[in-house]
Parts: structure tokens; C-alpha cells; sequence
């Protein structure tokens, strides 16, 4: 049974993942996939990254394994240094991004925040998390930080501001 704690940290994580989408609803197709900063990512690439990271910090270090999708084919493999870009249309990024955050959520619905990973999150540069809790915190932390680049964005590309939930 979760605590008032935990219900909170999944508040918060489903409260970033709305204002995301909420930032980006609305941009045209054309500003999906243009970048506004000089490190040339674009909300196209920032939203499916989102998406890789709901399923690899989810699927793949919470529940100990992940499952290959359609979206793989011909994707990149993940690189840390190249900006977030990605051609796909808006409709299926999106499509994507809400896919992996059901799925995270199927996985939260049934493993304790207070129990370990089953899977690891490969990097050996980092801890690896050692309670779920903390793998919902990075999300939050990871879903804040992007959202704020996306508002940002959004008012670079089409001047909308105070896009996302309030």
C-alpha cells in the first residue's frame, strides 16, 4: 500500500508529463521541428526523448527488462551528445510519449516505490538507483527540466506563453 509520500511523488510526475503536453499543444507542425537554440535540439526531438526516457527508466530499469515497438525501426541508437531531433509527424510523437507513460505507469501501478529495480541503468558514470522512489524523482526532475525548455521554446517559436498547467 503506498503512503501519502508516494501518492504525492505520482502527482507530481503525471502533473509534469500534462504540462508538457499542455506546452506543446497547439504548434504548428512546422515548429515541431524546428530548433530555436544553438545546441539544435527541436520539441519534436525533446517530446520523444521524454518518451525514451519514461521507457528506459520504466520498462527497462524499474521492471527489469523492455520490449522492442514499431518505433525502433530506423531510429538512431541513443547518443548523449546529438541534439534531441526527431522527423516523425507531431500526432505520433505524442502518440508515442502517452504509450510510454502508460506503460511507466502499468509499471508503477504494481511495483512499490519502496522496492529496488529489477533491471540496471547501464551507466557507469552514476549510481545505480537503489529504490524505485528514486527513479520516479529523476522522471519529475528530467519532466520539469525539459517542460521549462519547451515553454521557453514555445514562446521563441510562436510567442505562446504560459503554456503549460498552472
Amino acid at each position: 500500500m503506498a503512503d501519502d509520500a508516494d501518492e504525492d511523488l505520482l502527482y507530481f510526475l503525471r502533473y509534469q508529463r500534462a504540462s508538457v503536453l499542455s506546452i506543446v499543444d497547439g504548434l504548428s507542425e512546422q515548429d515541431w521541428h524546428r530548433s530555436v537554440v544553438p545546441s539544435g535540439w527541436t520539441p519534436a526531438g525533446v517530446v520523444e526523448h521524454l518518451g525514451g526516457a519514461e521507457r528506459h527508466w520504466f520498462q527497462q530499469v524499474v521492471n527489469g527488462f523492455e520490449v522492442e515497438l514499431p518505433w525502433d525501426e530506423g531510429r538512431p541508437a541513443y547518443d548523449p551528445e546529438a541534439a534531441f531531433v526527431c522527423d516523425r509527424p507531431s500526432a505520433d510523437i505524442v502518440a508515442y510519449y502517452r504509450e510510454q507513460c502508460e506503460r511507466s505507469d502499468a509499471v508503477l501501478a504494481s511495483t512499490p516505490l519502496s522496492a529496488p529495480p529489477r533491471g540496471r541503468h547501464g551507466d557507469d558514470s552514476a549510481a545505480e538507483p537503489q529504490r524505485v522512489r528514486v527513479v520516479v524523482l529523476h522522471m519529475i526532475e528530467e519532466t520539469a527540466c525539459h517542460a521549462g525548455h519547451l515553454d521557453i521554446a514555445r514562446e521563441l517559436l510562436d510567442g505562446q506563453t504560459n503554456r503549460g498547467l498552472r
